[in-house]
This record gives structure tokens, C-alpha cells and sequence, in this order.
């Protein structure tokens, strides 16, 4: 009896030993498939995800020159475009206000059309140059004189000469307009065809290219001078020493009349205010934008 158990009981062991086995088989998972990740070179579970680059916001203020102000409010009209979150306010003045404003830190950006003069070295401000600009004397429609000597600009602006008929044309008086003391426009036509002398006191004054343009236009006789930006169709550009400007007579040294455009900043530019400069510095914006405007590309004489 005992020996017949055994056997029925090892029967039994041996069955539930296999059945064990079964299930056990049936309850393991297949392995898991390679996934996309995995095999695509993906980043592993745990590592942190780059981190998308910060949008740009803020306002930025930039202040100065009147002549590269059609330059700078186009610049700004296509960065906010991009940035639809920074606000860039472009208002004029004249070099010296802009170099005093970003001095002053009025302004983050002081447009000027002439170098911070010494006043300025202990001030921190920091050169952008980012065109350069002809300009022109400019005269009336009904003055019968197209070139003009370095000698008699020089005699005109002074008052040493007032009448047209002693530079060749007709018997008419000759009105000067200019620009105040704060112009950097001024400060060029000073430099450059006054050697440094003074203007003379008679004539009108105008704040703003823009404004000489429309007042020389509108004016018998008159005389003044602007970046090639504000020429139109109602006003005379001279030639000057037989050279009318244009990129090559300037590129050659043949036309002196022109200015280099500087953006100062005080310290190093930051934020939306050096992104808005690095716009403006950018091969797509100087290598079209800056010659639709009438200005030339700030490498121009580097070439």
C-alpha cells in the first residue's frame, strides 16, 4: 500500500512540478521592440531637452542724426516685424543730441554722423558703424549753376560770395540754409569744404534734412546741403571740384562728400539693443537694404 502511494504521489509531484513550468512560461513578456528613440540615436530618458532660445522683448530708444534716420526707421520697421515683442523708438536731433543722449543714457542708441569728439572719451560709449552717407550740396531748381570749386562752397557758405552771378551764374542773390550747431551734417560741411572756418550768421536754419530739403526746394537762390537720402526731384545736387557723388567717385577718393554713420551705445549692447544693431550690421541688410536707401555699406572704403 505504502509502495503504491509513493508511486501515486510522485505522479502527482511530477505533475504539478510541469505545470509550474507552463505557467510560468506563459506569464514571462516578450522583450520590448527597439523603439524610434533608440535606434534613431534620440535622447535617452533622464537627459534634459536643449532649451529653446529666449524671444527677444523690450523697447529700445535710439536718438541723433537726422540724415541716417531714413536708415535706421526702415531697420527698425523690419526688426519689429521679426520681433514682434521689442519696440525700437527712432526719433531725430541731430548728431550732438544723439552722442548726449547715449551719454547721458537718455538713449540706448546715439546716432551720429561725425566721431564722439574728445568730451565724450571718459563717457564709455562704444562704436557701431553701420553705413557710410554722401551728401550734396544742394541748390534751387532755378539756380543756373551745376558744379561747384571746393574755393567758392567755401566763399558761399561763408558769406564771402551772395550773389550767383560770381560763380558763373545768373544776377540773383544767394540764401544759405543750414543746419544748427548740434548737426553732424554741419559739422562735415565744416570740416570738409570750410576747412574749419566759420559759416556765415546770415541765411535760415532748419532742424532737420528734411526740412533743409524742403526749404532750399521752395526758395529762389537758395543753397544748403543733405545726405543723398533726401534728394528729390524739386532740388539740384552740385557737383563738387566736377565730380558729381556716386559709390565709385567715393570708393576711388574722387568725392569727398560723405559722412560714416555710427551707432554708440554706451558699454557694450545688450539684449534687443545689440540684437537691433547686429541687424543692421547683418550681410542681408547691408548687402541690399543700405544702397535702396542711398546710403553705402559700412565696408565700402574697406575694400
Amino acid at each position: 500500500m505504502l509502495k503504491h502511494f509513493s508511486k501515486k504521489g510522485f505522479s502527482f509531484a511530477l505533475i504539478a512540478i510541469l505545470l509550474m513550468g507552463v505557467l510560468a512560461a506563459c506569464g514571462t513578456k516578450p522583450a520590448a521592440p527597439e523603439t524610434n528613440a533608440q535606434t534613431n540615436g534620440a535622447q535617452p530618458a533622464g537627459e534634459k531637452k536643449p532649451e529653446p532660445a529666449a524671444e527677444l522683448t523690450g523697447t529700445v530708444t535710439a536718438s541723433g542724426s537726422s540724415a541716417l534716420l531714413p536708415l535706421v526707421k526702415q531697420a527698425s520697421t523690419e526688426f519689429m516685424e521679426k520681433n514682434p515683442k521689442v519696440t525700437v523708438n527712432v526719433t531725430a536731433g541731430g548728431s550732438g543730441t544723439g552722442l548726449k543722449n547715449v551719454a547721458d543714457g537718455t538713449s540706448d542708441i546715439g546716432n551720429s554722423d561725425v566721431a564722439a569728439g574728445d568730451e565724450y572719451k571718459d563717457k564709455g560709449l562704444v562704436d557701431h558703424v553701420v553705413a557710410i552717407a554722401p551728401f550734396a550740396l544742394i541748390v534751387n531748381k532755378d539756380v543756373a549753376v551745376d558744379n561747384l570749386t571746393k574755393a567758392q562752397a567755401a566763399d558761399i557758405f561763408m558769406g564771402k560770395i551772395t550773389n550767383w552771378k560770381e560763380v558763373g551764374g545768373k544776377d540773383e542773390k544767394i540764401v544759405v540754409v543750414h543746419r544748427p550747431e548740434s548737426s553732424g551734417s554741419r559739422t562735415l560741411v565744416k570740416q570738409i569744404v570750410l576747412d574749419n572756418k566759420e559759416f556765415t550768421k546770415d541765411g535760415v536754419t532748419q532742424e532737420s534734412s528734411g526740412a533743409v530739403a524742403t526749404t532750399v526746394g521752395s526758395t529762389a537762390g537758395s543753397i544748403g546741403y543733405v545726405d543723398t537720402p533726401y534728394l528729390n526731384d524739386t532740388i539740384k545736387a552740385l557737383k563738387f571740384e566736377g565730380v558729381a557723388f556716386s559709390k565709385d567717385t567715393i570708393k576711388e577718393g574722387k568725392y569727398p562728400l560723405y559722412g560714416i554713420e555710427h551707432m554708440y551705445t554706451k558699454g557694450e549692447a545688450k539684449g534687443a539693443v545689440k540684437a537691433f544693431i547686429d541687424y543692421i550690421s547683418s550681410s542681408d541688410f547691408q548687402g541690399k537694404k543700405v544702397e535702396e536707401l542711398k546710403f553705402l555699406p559700412a565696408d565700402l572704403l574697406k575694400k
